[in-house]
């Protein structure tokens, strides 16, 4: 099996985590094994570079992020969540719309023999 490079997708790391976040708040590790799984394993995002997009999507008004703590009876560990913003939003339909350009033209110069 082909794997993905990374310098092929890295421009679409904000589109796959702001997609799995369309649905409700996650949080880093949940959204690596969605993009694992939503890629039939074809794709592990590395942490460094999860938390980097985070940081910069934050920056940029895509996400928020916000803390939970861990139940009142020691349950679970405290993990921040990310949520999607208004921006953000607006942010992916334009990757969307960018990666349904790009494709086109890669497209024309791929040759299947």
């Amino acid at each position: 099996m082909v794997e993905i490079s990374s310098d092929v997708i890295r421009g679409y790391n904000d589109t796959m985590i702001l997609f799995n976040l369309l649905d409700g708040p996650s949080y880093g590790y949940e959204l690596s094994k969605q993009i694992k799984n939503l890629s039939d394993g074809k794709y592990v995002i590395k942490e460094t570079t999860l938390y980097s997009a985070f940081t910069r999507m934050e920056k940029n008004g895509y996400i928020e992020s916000y803390v939970v703590e861990p139940g009142a009876d020691g349950s679970g560990k405290r993990r921040t969540y990310y949520r999607i913003t208004e921006e953000g939003q607006k942010y992916y339909r334009e990757k969307c719309e960018e990666w349904s350009i790009t494709k086109d033209v890669v497209e024309r110069f791929i040759r299947y023999q």
